[in-house]
């Protein structure tokens, strides 16, 4: 789990939303293992290097503070804390008093909740489970439950998001959810309780499961697949859960392995049916004529249907796709489009492989619900998990028993153990976490075959995977490596592959590090020799990385159709040097964009700006740009990039001032290439990076 000062740093840095932000903090501030007034030292400590925004620096503060009450709440001892700590007071007036109330001058705080508050002087929120897109879930005590003796008195509570608060239909879609899921009564499918607000906090209350979403699982460094025995008690709850909903007239439409919960009970539960929307009935009054959940925006492109993208109305065949992914991500390790969206992997023509281990009626049954197109897509759950499942039809001819719920549940205990390592993600565990993959899969063969299964612990804990017969070596192909990189944060990475031989190229975070990334790829079935092309680069750039690597990453797998280069080579410029780029453009008529992004945190628009307004370039242009001094190295020195876009048409329709803010640009860079990538195809824009280092005459 990281630190709260890496948490702050990943915000300042951009990697993390304001949301993401604050369930990431109430994580950590519950698993640190550190008291309040260490907390407070750490904070203050972070303040005074790079200052949090008023407000949230106060939320921060009062969090952290709400600790004590959280413990007291819950059963514990109050621990009196130091006041002794020194912190930087907020720039905002009254905002660096020492209690929580001080946070009540601070616009727009009592919108915020979060580990340590009380809603309605009742639910204690004692832990972040994780965000979503609708809201941020926590574990809660009940005090009333707690108040009775009840010996279950935990829940779980949904609070909405503030931007999502800020829809004024957000309290009928949290209605509707709440009216949908409690309709939906199901072993598979979570049960929620009721729905309430606390003054602007509206939030919603539902059983509280131990254990972890199926995302996890599948994110689990080392995870390659499960065998089909092991994978189909997962499968059976999900179409459970889908076919029960079906049946009753709710399609999910955000069907993903974050909506998939594997307990310790051994369930599987099908959790967020906030945007479900009523596909028939029309004998009922339709939400949808009130008011349509589906407007908020709240899809996954990976797992969404073409139809769903197209904003097309929902059908059952919608969840079907989204099933059909998972299913083939939970047998393989890895997502059967490569994670395109699936207008995407259409317009490429993108054909998923079979995978080895499914029979040939079962890889019908997934192919099918893989279709493009709900006319040929699998016609319904029912039918597909009646041709998938191989074990239950086996059943029915006498000649092979059901590994049944002991199965599953050595697979979600396993799983749950897996997770246990990813509280130290270094490089010791990568190793350790995809063993313990490897055995909880082998622990539910031994199930099937009447052998004795290890000990839960045991896989936890183990160092190595159990010794198993020796099997063909895997295929490398960049669809088994492209998953593996999209997990690598803060790059840009492009990858080859010739026979058993990889290369990667690109750019990666010094935080992550060149040698973690070389031992997590050498690490990959089917790698014999690895090749790496790649450079480090400063933490600062990641929002920059983030923004780009997309771009960047088409431009390198279409050949280096775009290019520049910065003199000299080496990327050395003093105090006092032009920057001079060079830049060669693709083989068709685009725009150039050339932006110098500064250590201040500002960007300088070399083209188009003020001094070169004229950007249209013809097909395989080559230019000089700053040959007559037009941009001088200046202080502040240190780790800098200049950032190469091509477009098909002006990227804005008004000019931008010569410098602006980086966190501006790249909000409103990010709008615009999203419009554009839908009007002229994502394949019409590239990118391409080059890292510099500035420094002063006299260093």
């Amino acid at each position: 789990m990281a630190s709260l000062a890496h948490v702050i740093r990943d915000y300042q840095s951009g990697e993390l939303s304001r949301d993401a932000f604050l369930a990431q903090l109430d994580s950590t501030l519950t698993t640190d293992g550190f008291g309040p007034a260490q907390l407070l030292e750490m904070l203050g400590s972070a303040q005074r290097k790079a200052p949090l925004p008023d407000d949230l620096y106060v939320e921060v503060r009062r969090r952290i503070e709400q600790l004590r009450v959280s413990n007291v709440a819950a059963g514990g001892e109050e621990t009196g804390m130091q006041t002794t700590v020194e912190l930087p007071p907020a720039r905002a007036a009254g905002a660096g008093a020492s209690n929580s109330s001080s946070a009540a001058g601070v616009p727009g705080h009592d919108q915020i909740k979060g580990t340590g508050d009380t809603l309605n002087n009742r639910f204690v929120l004692e832990e972040c489970l994780g965000v979503g897109g609708m809201g941020t879930v926590y574990k809660a005590l009940d005090l009333r439950k707690l108040e009775a003796s009840d010996r279950k008195p935990y829940l779980a509570i949904k609070v909405l998001n503030v931007q999502f608060r800020g829809n004024p239909n957000s309290l009928v879609a949290l209605q509707r959810e709440a009216r949908k899921a409690q309709v939906l009564a199901h072993r598979n499918i979570i049960t929620v309780y009721d729905f309430d607000r606390d003054g602007p906090i509206v939030y919603l209350t539902m059983e509280y499961l131990s254990g972890k979403p199926l995302s996890q699982l599948l994110r689990t460094p080392g995870y390659q697949g499960m065998p089909v025995r092991a994978a189909l008690p997962i499968v059976r709850g999900m179409c459970g859960a889908l076919a029960y909903a079906h049946e009753r007239g709710f399609v999910h439409c955000d069907f993903k392995p974050a909506n998939v919960f594997l307990t310790i009970n051994a369930e599987v539960k099908v959790i967020d049916f906030g945007i479900a929307r009523v596909f028939q009935r029309p004998e009922e009054e339709s939400d949808a004529t009130v008011f349509d959940p589906g407007s908020l925006g709240a899809l996954t492109p990976a797992y969404a249907s073409p139809e769903m993208i197209e904003h097309r109305e929902p059908d059952p065949r919608d969840d079907i796709y989204a099933l059909g992914c998972i299913t083939y991500e939970l047998l393989t390790g890895h997502h059967p489009f490569d994670r395109l969206s699936a207008t995407q992997a259409r317009n490429a023509d993108f054909k998923p492989q079979r995978p080895p281990n499914l029979d040939a009626k079962q890889w019908r049954a997934l192919r099918a619900a893989l279709s493009f197109d709900r006319t040929t897509r699998m016609p319904s759950v029912v039918r597909f998990i009646a041709e998938f499942d191989n074990e239950a039809r086996a059943e029915k001819s006498g000649t092979l028993a059901k590994v049944g719920l002991g199965g599953l549940a050595a697979v979600c205990a396993a799983a749950v153990g897996v997770f246990a390592f990813r509280a130290t993600p270094d490089r010791q565990n990568d190793a350790r976490l995809a063993a313990a993959a490897t055995a909880a899969t082998d622990v539910v063969d031994r199930e099937a075959s009447g052998s004795s299964a290890l000990p839960v612990t045991s896989i936890a804990t183990t160092d190595s995977a159990p010794d198993t017969p020796s099997a063909p070596k895997p295929a490398l192909t960049l669809a088994t490596v492209a998953p593996a990189l999209a997990q690598v944060p803060c790059s840009a990475l492009a990858a080859s592959v010739q026979d058993h031989s990889l290369t990667v190229r690109g750019y990666v975070s010094q935080r992550y590090g060149v040698a973690h990334l070389k031992d997590m790829l050498a690490a990959l079935p089917g790698v014999d020799t690895l090749a790496l092309e790649v450079e480090p680069l400063a933490d600062d750039k990641c929002d920059t990385v983030n923004a780009l690597a997309p771009y960047w990453t088409r431009n390198l797998q279409a050949g280096h159709i775009a290019a520049l280069h910065v003199r000299p080579p080496s990327g050395q410029l003093n105090e006092g040097d032009p920057l001079v780029v060079d830049v060669t453009t693709p083989a068709y008529d685009s725009y150039v964009n050339l932006d110098y992004y500064q250590l201040d945190g500002n960007v300088v628009h070399m083209v188009p700006g003020p001094r070169a307004k004229d950007n249209q370039a013809p097909p395989r242009y080559t230019a000089t740009i700053g040959g007559a001094g037009d941009w001088i190295i200046s202080k502040p020195f240190g780790s800098e990039m200049v950032a190469l876009l091509i477009t098909p048409a002006p990227l804005f329709d008004k000019p931008r001032p010569e410098s602006e803010s980086r966190a501006d640009y790249l909000r409103a860079l990010d709008t615009r290439l999203a419009q554009m990538a839908a009007k002229y195809g994502q394949d019409r824009i590239v990118a391409d990076f080059a890292p510099i280092t500035t420094r002063s005459r006299t260093q």
